[in-house]
């Protein structure tokens, strides 16, 4: 039943809720001052964002964009009467003009104010001119200020927790890529999923720095953020280097020996992006000098004549990847120590 009650929670989210109120809030005040309410409502549905700052300043965009809606509805409305082509011509004439001016954020609530405006047009244009740009000012200003008091979005947990969720995942992609180097482009969708997913950690980032535009915030969420967006960073290393091994000629195979040296350092480096401190074990340090020896020797005993047309074989380029690897955990792992020694001195101050 817990469980239960958590993915219910989990799918009426925040953003849900907000629409939700919104919609309520400006059909409570258009009805109390016997305004039309539909259009209003969908005008605060269609302008819910995700960040207040968006809300704000689309807001301010959609406003004059509506405004120009309105305009060639009933311009075409009083020439061609409520025909396919008055709605036709208004919704193009309304996207070309908001483009024209750099309108594009109120686009869509501009076409909207233009069709929904058609069937209810009258005689007495200026009021039904005034009224649709009524309406549509309430939902807009009701929808922002929903955005921005209710609920406010906590970016910097979801980012926190979606920056841990991909170093465990690349950790266990490098976990499959080793088990199967032969094979290794298997987990080509797994390799692209993850990128998807460090894409849109850097949306929540983007989504981040827009709020603290609009909001207070302190010198310790700042220096945060700054450590969560260098393990991004070393992130983008990571694919890279996991990238290169996924794509690596591995058909000559490898021999007993040191398969099972690349295989015992790669996996003691896949449990070091779940936990970097991993990397200051014994074994751990062990496993990697091991794979640094085998690279030398194999470089040492690298002859043009084995690989005329390249410099190093597809055992070398795992090996070389792997290593590099350990070097940005090894980074990650000193900006972390950094970050707990920072921590403990502020708690005992």
């Amino acid at each position: 039943m817990v469980e239960l009650k958590q993915k219910v929670f989990k799918f009426v989210g925040g953003r849900i809720l907000k629409t939700g109120l919104a919609a309520f809030l400006t059909a409570w005040i258009c009805d109390a001052l016997g305004l039309p309410v539909l259009f209003a409502v969908i005008t605060a549905i269609v302008t819910v964002e995700p960040t207040a700052s968006d809300s704000i300043k689309k807001g301010i965009v959609r406003f004059p964009a509506a405004a120009i809606g309105a305009g060639f509805a009933l311009l075409f409305e009083s020439f061609l009467h409520q025909s396919p082509f008055t709605y036709a011509l208004a919704a193009t004439f309304t996207l070309i003009a908001c483009h024209k001016l750099g309108l594009d954020d109120g686009m869509l609530v501009a076409t909207l104010t233009a069709v929904a405006m058609i069937p209810d047009a009258s005689g007495d244009y200026m009021s039904s001119f005034v009224f649709r740009l009524s309406t549509t000012l309430i939902g807009i200003v009701v929808s922002t200020a929903v955005n921005y008091f209710v609920m406010p979005p906590k970016f910097h947990t979801m980012i926190n927790q979606g920056v841990e969720r991909l170093y465990h995942n690349a950790g266990d992609l490098l976990e499959q890529i080793i088990a199967d180097l032969t094979h290794a482009r298997k987990q080509t969708l797994v390799y692209q999923r993850l990128s998807r997913d460090l894409e849109r950690t850097y949306k929540l980032i983007g989504y981040q720095r827009e709020e603290w535009k609009y909001r207070r915030h302190s010198m310790h969420e700042v220096r945060t953020f700054s450590v969560v967006l260098k393990k991004l960073e070393y992130l983008q290393k990571i694919l890279y280097h996991l990238g290169n091994m996924l794509y690596t000629n591995m058909r000559k195979g490898i021999d007993e020996e040191d398969h099972r040296i690349i295989c015992e350092a790669g996996r003691s480096i896949s449990k070091a992006f779940h936990k970097p401190s991993n990397q200051l074990t014994q074994k751990h340090i062990e496993s990697i000098e091991k794979l640094d020896d085998l690279f030398h020797r194999l470089d040492n005993e690298r002859t043009e004549v084995d690989e005329p047309r390249h410099h190093f074989t597809g055992k070398m380029i795992v090996i070389f990847e792997l290593l590099s690897l350990n070097d940005v955990i090894d980074d990650l792992c000193t900006l972390e120590q950094k970050e707990d020694r920072y921590t403990k001195r502020e708690r005992e101050r």
